[in-house]
């Protein structure tokens, strides 16, 4: 489907000049006053009108040697339908690689482009059955979990990738995850190995075009643990042994990459929407070649282990969130991932001083097993992958957040030196006040 471009006055957020004079094409339209043409003309398809519309999330991709640049932008937007109702509605566009191949699409000043809007994702054909509650109900009927009225809450949305939707009703409540089809499978049988060794949602089972319909554990999120109202937390020790319930026929899947490997495009990322920063950036890039990285066996791996994916109840750890990307790697990059993001939480919160804290108390302890030359370099390089986090969900100032997280990557990365990482024998440091410091 081909659509035609108008330009109707739709408001648009705001970008600094000096980032966007030197942006690519593509993000020059989706985030300029542009974008507000090709999206008017898509909700005009479906007979509606924008009244107004504002980007809400960002995934850029920069050129490579092998393709032009990428990018995705949610948007929130205010449409008048027919009848005369206002609705608040989710458009999406996409560019290069990105564009799926069923979207309706346009060629704007030389940017080919794919737009869509919500429910109807063209990757996710599943999605419009997960968020209707009758279709809902039908599912989870036919997997003998009982039906009758639920009540659905979207609790993510990642255009092209994944949708979660909360689903309350009769039968109690359990969580959709909506994916692309043909990952659905492996998805289910991920969950299936996982929860007979550790807390991690069991799948109920799952509908051919990519719904899954997953357990809903109980607990809170160790990130709402530490901002929250004081209440036991769950020490490197219990994290340690939650890590060691993970099969060993993981070991098996695909290796789940390491920050360092992947700092490169992160400065990449960062570079290509704040284009003055790329001198910093090759200045970590270029210190991060020169360290002398310890082989390390693999063992099974979270992929992505972090606060927000760990659930606590009453001082225990009750769950393990989003093994997607469950795999092969190296144990010390999980705690990298850990220690960065609880570092970068610390930096503006409210209750910077009890998170910074915990992370000091984990550093302790992990640098009785790890040389501090060996863990800091790999903090600092996922404290960089963090970076690229502002401008993604278009945080408030966030050429300012992008660079304190940047200034961040910087100190951990700190004194350490080719001399430094190959002394991976020495003593480790046991200094408490790390994370107080760095943050």
């Amino acid at each position: 489907m081909t659509i035609s471009t108008r330009r109707p006055g739709a408001t648009t957020l705001s970008m600094p000049e000096t980032a966007y004079g030197a942006w690519s094409p593509d993000l020059k339209l989706l985030l300029g006053e542009e974008a507000a043409g090709p999206l008017g003309a898509l909700v005009e398809t479906a007979s509606g009108e924008l009244l107004s519309v504002r980007p809400r999330q960002v995934n850029h991709q920069p050129a490579t040697a092998t393709g032009p640049p990428s990018t995705v932008v949610q948007y929130a937007a205010q449409v008048r339908w027919a009848g005369g109702r206002v609705a608040s509605e989710t458009l999406v566009m996409a560019t290069g690689g990105r564009i799926p191949r069923r979207a309706a699409v346009l060629d704007d000043d030389g940017v080919r482009v794919g737009i869509w809007r919500w429910p109807f994702d063209p990757e996710l054909p599943g999605l419009a059955s997960a968020v209707d509650a009758n279709t809902v109900s039908a599912l989870l009927a036919d997997l003998g979990m009982g039906g009758g009225t639920v009540r659905l809450t979207v609790r993510a949305y990642r255009p092209g990738r994944r949708a979660v939707i909360e689903v309350s009703g009769t039968h109690g409540r359990v969580f959709l995850k909506v994916v692309r089809p043909h990952r659905v499978a492996a998805l289910h049988a991920q969950h299936r190995l996982l929860a007979r060794h550790l807390p991690v949602p069991h799948s109920y089972g799952y509908s051919t075009e990519g719904v899954l319909v997953l357990q809903a554990l109980s607990g809170m999120s160790l990130r709402s643990a530490l901002t929250g109202a004081a209440v036991p937390l769950p020490g490197a020790a219990a994290l340690q042994g939650l890590l060691d319930l993970l099969p060993a026929e993981l070991i098996d899947s695909p290796r789940s990459g390491d920050h360092l490997g992947r700092a490169a495009h992160y400065a990449d990322v960062i570079a290509g929407c704040l284009p003055d920063e790329r001198p910093r950036l090759d200045d970590l890039i270029e210190r991060y070649s020169r360290l002398e990285v310890k082989d390390r066996p693999l063992v099974a791996v979270h992929g992505d282990f972090y606060e927000g994916q760990i659930l606590v109840q009453r001082g225990r750890l009750s769950g393990l969130l989003d093994v997607d990307t469950a795999g092969a790697g190296h144990r010390i990059d999980e705690w990298a991932t850990m220690l960065a993001h609880v570092s970068v939480l610390g930096l503006l919160h409210p209750k910077a001083r009890r998170i910074k804290k915990y992370g000091a108390d984990l550093l302790a302890d992990l640098e009785t097993g790890y040389a501090s030359a060996e863990l800091r370099p790999r903090i600092s390089a996922a404290v960089l992958g963090l970076a690229t986090g502002p401008f993604r969900v278009l945080l408030t100032r966030w050429p300012e957040q992008t660079r304190r997280r940047i200034a961040l990557a910087e100190q951990w990365l700190g004194g350490v030196t080719e001399k430094a990482c190959r002394a991976t024998a020495s003593a480790p440091s046991r200094r408490k006040d790390s994370l107080t410091v760095l943050s």
